[in-house]
């Protein structure tokens, strides 16, 4: 029995078209949605991008998000984090679910904000950028003031009339959002900015930072918690003071500014002292230096009047030293008197026992005279000696005798020379077979050089010559098996 085809007029589609359909459905429907879960199962892969899903009391969908959107997010994926995830729903048709591609992520409620705020104190404060050894000392009385704040509102106001009324100072206001998208980034830049500056520009460099915002909530203030921004702080070579809401209120960058200000009118209180303070308060050490100088020299002038009181009279103790003067001078004299009779009679006896001059310098004469006597008997022997082994020698027999045997080497070479001279002579090379031809005064020496149909000379042994033509055939054949010579005929005239 055959089975039963049912049929249908619903058309037969492949799954990957349906998983396509699928996809376009959603993709159009939910083009745009924030959603709002819990985050479990945060994973990032090798590639830079997070997976995760989201979860409330009765679902939980997939989420991904790519490695552009994460890092530029402010918020990254953790799990247990409360957050609101804007993006688009799409289908993943490898495995058929359907997943939120998340463009934006924040977090949902005080309770995700704080969560993130204490995770990130305690990052930052393990790196040390909350150690008080960073702090740096806040200058007594900068010369000029950058505030990095919004140019409107009370706080800027506040600090300018603050500082108006304390101490005038010259003062430079980077203006940046303080709250909102970009505000971090503004702050950033605004305290990497006056950092920047150098001495001798046009915008002098400020002694002092002050950033300041009013109060707000937790929301409000976050641009002050980002981590960039804690971080600008920190890494300021220019003594910051961070102003951030009202007393009550703590931002991540009140840790690592150098000095933290419950209000930004307590700010500029900590940026520049009371003027009239500092004027009543000189006035008052003036005084007291004043004062001390006074009895200083008044405790001095009594010392010195108890001191010379215990001293003797100047003029006794002169006598006294005149005195003692007087008596070291006398017994100089006998003592040089005395040495110099002594070494006086020294001498004496020493000149008596030497010998006289006169008598020590004829010896020498004597001496020198005999010396001399036996010098030039010495020099005239050798003369004699030189002068008779000079006549025992023939000067003129030695001369004629090189002068021959000179002029007998000549003859020998020369002999030689014409001898070979005689065999190279044009005669006997002619006698020996050869013919010398000639064209015109020219000598021609290889076949090369005969043109056929020119007459040249011929010259033989004995100095017989005869002219002929050169018929223009030329032939070669081996001379030897490396060589080729060239033959040229020609004929007699």
């Amino acid at each position: 029995m055959e089975p039963t085809q049912v049929t249908s007029n619903n058309p037969t589609i492949s799954v990957s078209d349906l998983s396509r359909s699928i996809k376009r459905t959603l993709e159009g429907d939910f083009a745009h949605v924030r959603v709002r879960g819990e985050i479990s199962g945060a994973k990032r892969a090798t590639s830079g991008h997070w997976y995760f899903r989201l979860k409330d009391e009765k679902a939980v969908i997939d989420a991904v998000m790519w490695r552009g959107q994460a890092g530029k997010s402010p918020t990254q994926p953790e799990d247990g984090l409360e957050v609101i995830a804007t993006g688009r729903i799409t289908t993943y048709e490898g495995r058929s679910v359907y997943q939120i591609v998340v463009e934006a992520l924040e977090p949902a409620g005080v309770g995700a904000l704080l969560k993130i705020l204490e995770d990130r104190r305690k990052k930052l404060a393990d790196e040390g950028l909350f150690s008080p050894d960073r702090k740096k000392v806040l200058p007594f009385l900068p010369d000029v003031i950058g505030i990095v704040t919004s140019p409107t509102g009370a706080v800027i106001r506040d600090i300018l009339h603050r500082v108006r009324d304390r101490f005038p100072r010259r003062i430079i206001v980077w203006p940046v959002r303080v709250q909102g998208e970009g505000a971090a980034e503004e702050i950033v830049t605004a305290i990497q900015g006056f950092n920047s500056i150098t001495h001798g520009q046009s915008v002098p460099r400020p002694d002092v930072l002050i950033v300041a915002r009013g109060g707000g909530s937790l929301e409000d203030l976050w641009a002050f918690n980002e981590e960039a921004v804690v971080r600008a702080a920190a890494s300021s070579s220019i003594p910051l003071i961070s102003a951030i809401g009202h007393e009550t209120d703590t931002t991540l960058i009140d840790y690592a500014a150098d000095k933290r200000a419950p209000t930004p009118t307590a700010a500029a209180e900590l940026a520049v002292p009371v003027r009239t303070d500092l004027m009543a308060n000189s006035g008052r050490l003036s005084i007291r230096l004043d004062d001390g100088i006074a009895r200083g020299l008044s405790h001095r002038s009594e010392k010195i009047l108890g001191l010379a009181r215990g001293l003797s009279d100047p003029a006794r103790l002169l006598d006294t030293v005149s005195q003692r003067l007087d008596d070291w001078t006398e017994r100089l004299k006998f003592t040089l008197l005395s040495g110099l009779n002594r070494r006086q009679d020294h001498i004496t006896a020493l000149a008596a026992g030497l010998p006289k001059p006169q008598r020590q310098l004829d010896a020498k004469q004597e001496l020198l005279e005999a010396r001399s006597q036996a010098l030039q008997q010495a020099l005239a022997s050798a003369i004699k000696t030189k002068i008779h082994n000079f006549d025992r020698v023939d000067p003129v027999r030695r001369l004629v005798g090189a002068i021959t045997r000179k002029l007998d080497d000549g003859q020998v070479q020369l002999d030689k020379l014409a001898g070979l001279l005689e065999s190279y002579s044009p005669e006997n090379t002619l006698a020996r077979g050869f013919v010398l031809v000639r064209d015109g005064s020219d000598v021609i020496t290889s076949p090369s050089a005969a043109t056929p149909g020119r007459k040249v000379e011929l010259q033989f042994a004995g100095g017989q010559r005869r002219r002929a033509t050169i018929d223009g055939q030329v032939k070669s054949k081996q001379a030897t098996e490396s060589s080729p010579q060239r033959e040229t005929q020609g004929k007699l005239l």
